[in-house]
């Protein structure tokens, strides 16, 4: 009964619901890099490192799934579609709770290479982050509708329209971390640093 409940409020206000969802997961992150959050454990060097490389792995997952998914509704399998953005949502979750913890309890890596190359690891970085931050709110408004609405009944709504956009940014936004990614652990180096929390009032 609760659930068919929060069904129908989410299709009757799939932007608020948007909004809420993407407010809390702004406040994940930007509490965990602004505030002192004392909820993750320190982390070592060696710990850091596996979980860089995990975070790497769930985002190639994520990008197949998008990418299966993308080639499955352009081929009229709405099921797979739905069952590949579903696992492709899920996998984006596990990335956040594993981000999380290892920025929160072990810092970042600071890529270190010639001048020229970090430019544009920097560049990539930057475009990586600010597709990340945009997607988030096109991706749950998607994810909203194609859980709340049958197939025939999204043909009348904005989530083929919306979802083209949502799938583009996402696949970008993942190459460009997963080449990152490659750049800072394996062509070149890296320094460890650990998040200075910002001291509020005082």
């Amino acid at each position: 009964m609760a659930t068919a409940n929060a069904r129908r409020q989410l299709r009757r206000r799939p932007i608020g619901a948007t909004v809420f969802l993407t407010v809390v997961g702004y406040g994940l992150v930007i509490g965990t890099f602004v505030l002192d959050l004392p909820i993750y454990p320190e982390l070592t060097n060696t710990q850091v490192n596996w979980l860089t490389h995990a975070i790497a792995v769930i985002n190639a997952v994520t990008t197949v799934l998008i990418g299966a998914g993308w080639y499955w509704i352009r081929s009229g399998q709405v099921k797979k579609h739905r069952a590949a953005m579903i696992g492709a949502f899920i996998s984006i979750l596990l990335f956040l709770v594993v981000y999380l913890l290892r920025v929160g309890g072990g810092g970042e890596k600071l890529f270190v290479g010639p001048e020229l190359i970090t430019m544009v690891y920097r560049a990539m970085l930057a475009i990586h982050i600010i597709l990340s931050i945009v997607a988030v709110p096109v991706v749950l408004y998607v994810l909203i509708l194609g859980l709340t609405h049958t197939p025939a009944e999204l043909e009348r709504t904005a989530h083929a329209r919306i979802g083209q956009i949502a799938a583009a940014s996402w696949i970008l936004s993942l190459v460009l971390g997963l080449v990152t990614h490659v750049m800072l652990n394996q062509i070149y180096s890296y320094e460890f640093a650990l998040l200075a929390p910002v001291v509020l009032g005082g």
